[in-house]
């Protein structure tokens, strides 16, 4: 029966070692002690975990490799395994691949033997091996196990998969660990009985010796590795004076502040900046350089602090969440190259004294290597100042802003923000202008929409230009486009009842396949992205015009209106006029309009007005207005033009309000006309009666004079309305209407042809 001892985790890891390399105790103990580091440390992997990343470096590495077969074969593999749900573990599968295929030490032939496989992992000086002794738990932390528990706290260490090694190296020659040994006395009782309770999560700490090291400086003026890898001081041993640091120290306390873990180099909230601790003993060159590393420490906490507060604002919207991705994207780039500087750092720890000064991490490399990621850092950190308080098109155009400039580095990085701050802008803009959709839950989108507005003011109301929210890489023509493309197929689907599939109107490829396709539209306006707006502007336009054309007859209309309520139609009007004498003589209070829609009825049989359209006429109505007392049947009394439909969007309330000021004032016009006519007879006829009384001829003569005033005063004041006016403006509108490239310019030339008729006629309110 074998003892405790004997089955103790110490003596079946030696009894593995003399197995693997078939030799006695004595002679693997150099093995052992490395086999006994390795077991007590805590590596973690200096990547992500992320199993589409390191497939893509598999992938990167077998191209540089020129295997593009194997690599190819890789990714139907990788593929394969995604698919079945055997493996869980499927990153961590890939990462023993990866590291595998590119460990620099491993042999180019077979490994012919144990020995040689376990000699490839080990220090090649034998002198520098560490000595090793078990950790009593009444020890304060080191720095190495503050900093990993701290990173169990911050959100960037999970990213940046920095490692959080806790040992202790030796830099001098130490005494075989016979404490260790199997079937040796141990020195200390205590320590062999803790470690035996330890091995459970590591076997062994590194002891620091305060000996000096045995090995000088090999090279003129440059200490070697062993003079750089000094004993770091405890934080929580020292209370009391200054505490010295070494660079090394400081190296491993910086590269932790890049992530935003305070150590030697703190975060003062009241100056808001990062400070190195009045105790630690720096010379100033050192401090001032760890306090210029310091800065993409800074930096990474306002954009990290940035990113995490607004991931989780909804309201922020799908522009916003691409700007936080794009950040999250850059991030995750600066965490790679943490993860590669803290490998080279356990690399030097893991092979101690082997490692020559000039491959060293120093600060000065340091500022070196970070120099380009702390430019990206600064201006995605002005980025994100100047994108404080903005969102959807107005945070594309804060972006946008950063483009101009001269720096070639800086703008290609803010165009590749750009390009995914732009896609949902251009997804909402090509499912506007190819489909009349609309889904802006947040208000992102440079087109408003508002649900309360009915179908007969659809036109006019219910979508607008949201202003603040057009992007700076859009004109203001080229917005009012994309309004009027998409208010188009919305008012033929809705108000004009045309279920036309859009893709028989326009005949545009709609194309958003990726980010770097929206940054090409958006920095190329003058040709794909000019030309897709105008293409799908004029083809929208003129089938929506045509619509009104032919299917609602939208000229013959507005023609109509110029004929009946402006008093074109001649023939008519007069006829009308002799029809409605003996009936609008009468108090208002006794018309009837049934009895007046029949008089109007017979003047149309009579004239050339029966040939209009029916559609026209049966729009043609009679209309009474407002009785006061004492008004007659000529006071109240107005024709009216039925609207309604898509016709109703240019002739709106307030335009037929227009055309019946006009048409009561040239109506009361005509009637002047018509009563100075029947004047001018009267008098023709009594001028032969009383020729016989010449007492009478001076008055009759000044009657005469009077009466010839008034008709010329009638005759000059109507022709000047009838071609100075009506005529003119009339002739301006139709040229407008003709050339009109969508609805807006027809609308908007009616209007300006309402307004000038009052205007001219001295109706509006400054004429008064």
């Amino acid at each position: 029966m074998a003892t405790p001892d004997q089955k103790s985790p110490n003596v079946l890891l030696q009894n593995l070692c003399c197995r693997i390399l078939g030799r006695s105790e004595a002679d693997v103990a150099q093995q052992f002690q490395f086999a006994v580091r390795v077991i007590g440390s805590n590596f973690a992997p200096t990547v992500e975990r992320d199993e589409f990343l390191v497939a893509e470096k598999i992938k990167k590495e077998l191209i540089r490799q020129r295997r593009e077969a194997d690599a190819a074969l890789f990714s139907e593999l990788h593929r394969k395994l995604h698919s079945q749900g055997v493996l869980k573990n499927k990153w961590s599968i890939l990462y023993l691949l990866l590291n595998l295929s590119e460990d620099p030490r491993k042999q180019t032939g077979k490994v012919s033997s144990y020995a040689a496989l376990f000699a490839q992992a080990l220090p090649r000086d034998a002198h520098s091996t560490p000595y090793y002794y078990a950790r009593p738990q009444t020890l304060p932390l080191s720095y190495q196990d503050r900093s990993a528990q701290s990173a169990q706290s911050a959100g960037s260490m999970g990213s940046s998969g920095v490692s959080s090694l806790s040992m202790l190296t030796l830099n001098g020659p130490g005494p075989t660990p016979h404490s260790l040994l199997p079937g040796q006395p141990h020195q200390a009782p205590g320590v062999g009985d803790g470690l035996r309770q330890q091995l459970g999560s590591r076997l062994a700490w590194t002891l620091s010796a305060n000996q000096p090291s045995s090995q000088a400086s090999t090279s003129k003026g440059i200490p070697n590795s062993a003079s750089r890898n000094t004993t770091r001081p405890r934080r929580d041993g020292d209370t009391g004076g200054t505490s010295e640091v070494t660079e090394a120290a400081l190296v491993r306390d910086i590269l932790y502040v890049f992530q935003g873990i305070d150590g030697k180099i703190k975060m003062s909230n009241t100056e808001n900046c990062y400070k190195v601790e009045g105790k630690a003993n720096l010379s100033k060159s050192l401090r001032d350089t760890a306090v210029r590393l310091a800065e993409l420490g800074w930096l990474h906490n306002k954009i990290r602090k940035y990113t995490d507060h607004r991931s989780l604002d909804r309201s922020f919207g799908l522009v916003g969440q691409s700007f936080c991705a794009a950040l999250h994207q850059e991030l995750k780039e600066y965490y790679r190259l943490l993860s590669v500087l803290h490998s080279q750092l356990q690399l030097e720890d893991d092979q101690g004294v082997n490692l020559g000064f000039e491959s060293s991490l120093t600060l000065r490399r340091l500022l070196v290597w970070t120099y380009d990621p702390k430019i990206r850092l600064k201006t995605l950190a002005a980025l994100v100042d100047h994108c404080q308080g903005r969102k959807g098109g107005a945070l594309a155009s804060a972006v946008h802003a950063y483009t101009k400039t001269g720096d070639p580095y800086m703008r290609s990085l803010v165009r590749h923000i750009l390009s995914l701050v732009s896609h949902p802008v251009l997804n909402f803009l090509y499912r506007w202008i190819y489909d009349g959709e609309l889904e802006d839950t947040y208000h992102e989108f440079f087109v408003a929409s508002d649900p309360t507005v009915k179908t007969d003011r659809l036109w006019h109301d219910k979508y607008t230009l949201r202003t603040s929210m057009i992007p700076s890489f859009i004109t203001m023509d080229q917005s009012r486009k994309v309004l009027l493309i998409g208010k188009s197929i919305n008012f033929l689907h809705q108000v004009c009842h045309d279920q036309t599939p859009t893709t028989k109107m326009i005949a545009v490829t709609k194309s958003a396949e990726s980010p770097q396709d929206a940054a090409d539209l958006f920095t190329d306006l003058e040709n794909a992205f000019q030309g897709k707006i105008d293409a799908a502007y004029f083809e929208t336009s003129k089938y929506l015009l045509d619509v009104l054309n032919k299917k609602y007859s939208l000229l013959d209309h507005m023609q109509a209106m110029r004929r009946y309520l402006l008093l074109g139609q001649g023939d008519f009007i007069r006829h009308l006029m002799d029809l409605l004498k003996p009936e609008l003589v009468r108090p208002a209070t006794t018309l009837y309009q049934h009895n007046l829609t029949g008089i109007l009825e017979t003047a149309v049989r009579a004239t050339n007005a029966q040939f209009d359209s029916p559609e026209i006429l049966r729009r043609l109505d009679v209309r009474l207005l407002e009785v006061s007392p004492g008004d007659t049947g000529w006071d109240v009394f107005s024709l009216d033009y039925h609207v309604d439909g898509p016709i109703a969007t240019v002739f709106t309330r307030e335009c037929m309000s227009h055309y019946l000021r006009v048409f009561n004032f040239l109506w009361r016009a005509k009637r002047m006309e018509y009563i100075l006519t029947d004047i001018r007879k009267g008098h023709m006829c009594n001028a032969k009666l009383l020729r016989a009384l010449p007492e009478f001829s001076g008055v009759l003569h000044q009657c005469h004079i009077l009466a010839s005033e008034m008709v010329h005063f009638i005759h000059q004041m109507q022709y000047y309305i009838t071609f100075e006016v009506l005529e003119c403006s009339w002739d301006e509108l139709w040229n407008k209407v003709q050339r009109a490239q969508d609805l807006d310019h027809i609308i908007a030339a009616h209007e300006v042809f309402l307004d000038t008729i009052i205007s001219r006629c001295l109706l509006d309110a400054d004429s008064r």
